[in-house]
């Protein structure tokens, strides 16, 4: 295979892997009826002025499948945190006992679950769509090379075989990720 069409292949291998390291971690922060750390990962606390990664700030036990205990570095910087948590879309009411920050996750409805999963199945699609524009992409590279004569018409054929089997795994992938994720959300 010419460096052309490896190179193609390569970049557009490494961009659906993004893709598909975007659609986990976006799975991870939809709340399940379960509690875990990663679904604090995206929320950010105003820290001295500066907005600051939560899991930065503190460190998280999860003694059981509702509760999380969040403990600042800085007993400063509690407050914003309670803050940012109780503004966030979780639906968290946090409680503070000047030490830690204690949050019992309320029982998901079934309207909630169904939300959830129409939002995570957004998500997936989304995932899909980018490894979609990745793969169109490559193609042109691909049907650029072929029609500048850079590689010819069989090796074009070959790297386009090759490149649908890349987004055809990475498609499969984000939907396990999506599968996975619906039935964590259906479990009660």
């Amino acid at each position: 295979m010419s460096e052309t069409t490896e190179m193609a292949l390569l970049e557009a291998e490494e961009k659906m892997d993004k893709a598909l390291e975007v659609a986990r971690d976006d799975m991870a922060t939809i709340r399940t009826g379960r509690a875990h750390p990663s679904m604090f990962s995206k929320l950010e606390v105003d820290y001295y002025g500066a907005p600051t990664p939560l899991q930065q700030l503190a460190s998280f036990q999860v003694p059981d499948a509702r509760t999380v205990l969040i403990q600042p570095y800085d007993k400063g910087s509690m407050t914003s945190i309670e803050k940012t948590l109780r503004e966030s879309d979780m639906g968290v009411n946090p409680s503070n006992d000047g030490h830690q920050i204690r949050i019992v996750m309320p029982q998901l409805t079934e309207e909630r679950r169904r939300d959830y999963i129409k939002l995570a199945r957004t998500k997936g699609e989304d995932a899909k769509i980018s490894v979609r524009n990745v793969r169109r992409h490559a193609k042109d590279q691909i049907d650029k090379a072929v029609k500048d004569g850079d590689i010819g018409e069989d090796e074009g054929t070959r790297a386009e075989k090759e490149l649908e089997a890349l987004t055809k795994r990475h498609a499969d992938a984000i939907d396990e990720v999506l599968k996975h994720k619906e039935a964590e959300l259906l479990e009660v």
